[in-house]
């Protein structure tokens, strides 16, 4: 045969050709593979668009309750994630009653907990200060999620870190022993930790600027301004769920002799104890606010007259029947006059700022009332 037109011959070690079949087999599984990366393609995009979306409320967010209704409702999404916790670090108790005094029901986020400092939180937390993956350990683990029914089978533990200091954790939960296993990567959780703890500093500062703007700060409960909002907001609201409500104006009875007999710093001492008495004799959804020198206002949510009257009796007897004592180590004793004004659900119609001020003018002059006839009492002006 000429070497021309003679068939190639194989040689040792060489790949021989494969025939259709083999080929064919080859190239389905082949397509089977692209098909498999390409879903896996999809569903990688469709991850990264969800997150991208999580992060962008995340951001958006303006508030502390709209911040964390986000990041519950946000990761309660994500697959075989069953259990979920966020702990801050509040020190002396100050962030939860500012956000108590901002009338942000905290009661609505169980899973919303508080430590009084980092040290709490630090026997969680690894040594390079990363996330830490791994079993759920019930000596180790169950303060984190204590606020649960069951216990997880495998955790992932995230901590928040703002300018090198520790303002709490996020912790993950799942059901299943695989879902958090300490040899995975923490890259993701890690930038979801630095993107939740940017998004709290964020609403936290705002929050402080709202109320300090809303504080007196003496006292540091409400100023006049915010008792004002506050009014017109809640009578609005009265008028949509038919529902009463009732002023308390309240004036310290001869404070300049307080403050003539034991100087300004007694008066301040007066001012803040006075605050603080009137305020234990309320409930959260009430509203305390200092209307300036030694006045005081009060609004009642859902409350009638005899509401009114049962409150404004427990803060006169819990300002007269103790003595106060001052910083200069000495003491003094006051009283207090109440005027009480109301308005019944079914005359809650109307513009909300009339309202308002026709509210507060008649418990001022129901004030005076109650001064002018003996003080340390209250009188009422429907």
């Amino acid at each position: 045969m000429d070497r021309a037109t003679s068939p190639p011959s194989h040689t040792a070690g060489s790949t021989p050709y494969k025939n259709l079949d083999e080929l064919r087999m080859e190239n389905s599984l082949l397509r089977a593979r692209l098909e498999d990366l390409l879903d896996q393609a999809h569903r990688n995009q469709h991850i990264m668009a969800r997150h991208q979306r999580f992060d962008l409320k995340l951001i958006s967010a303006s508030h502390f309750e709209e911040l964390i209704s986000c990041i519950f409702s946000g990761l309660a999404e994500t697959p075989e994630l069953d259990m979920l916790t966020l702990i801050l670090v509040d020190q002396r108790s100050h962030l939860q009653q500012m956000l108590a005094d901002l009338k942000v029901d905290l009661h609505t986020f169980p899973h919303l907990l508080f430590v009084s400092s980092e040290q709490d939180i630090e026997p969680y937390i690894t040594e390079n200060g990363i996330p830490s993956l791994g079993k759920y350990e019930r000596s180790l683990h169950q303060e984190l999620f204590s606020s649960g029914e069951k216990e997880p089978a495998s955790i992932a533990i995230i901590p928040l870190w703002r300018q090198d200091r520790l303002i709490g954790c996020l912790n993950l939960g799942s059901f299943k022993p695989d879902r958090f296993l300490s040899s995975m990567a923490t890259d993701f959780i890690q930038r979801l930790g630095s993107i939740i703890a940017i998004c709290l500093e964020n609403v936290l500062n705002n929050q402080r600027l709202t109320y300090i703007g809303l504080t007196d700060p003496l006292t540091n409960i409400s100023n006049r301004r915010y008792v004002e909002q506050r009014a017109l907001e809640e009578i609005a609201r009265a008028q949509r769920q038919q529902y009463g409500i009732a002023c308390l104006y309240l004036d310290i009875d001869f404070f300049k002799k307080i403050n003539d007999q034991h100087g300004h710093q007694g008066g301040d001492d007066v001012l803040c104890e006075v605050a603080r008495r009137i305020k234990a004799e309320l409930r959260l959804s009430d509203t305390l606010g200092r209307f300036g020198g030694e006045e005081f206002v009060v609004l009642l949510i859902n409350a009638n007259v005899q509401d009114a009257i049962l409150v404004a009796e427990r803060i006169r007897q819990s300002i007269a029947g103790k003595i106060f004592q001052l910083s200069d180590a000495c003491q003094c004793q006051t009283t207090i006059s109440i005027g009480i004004s109301t308005i019944h659900e079914r005359a809650n119609t109307g513009d909300a700022a009339t309202l308002a001020r026709e509210m507060l003018l008649r418990a001022d002059r129901a004030l005076y009332e109650a001064k002018n006839t003996g003080r340390n009492r209250y009188a009422i002006n429907l």
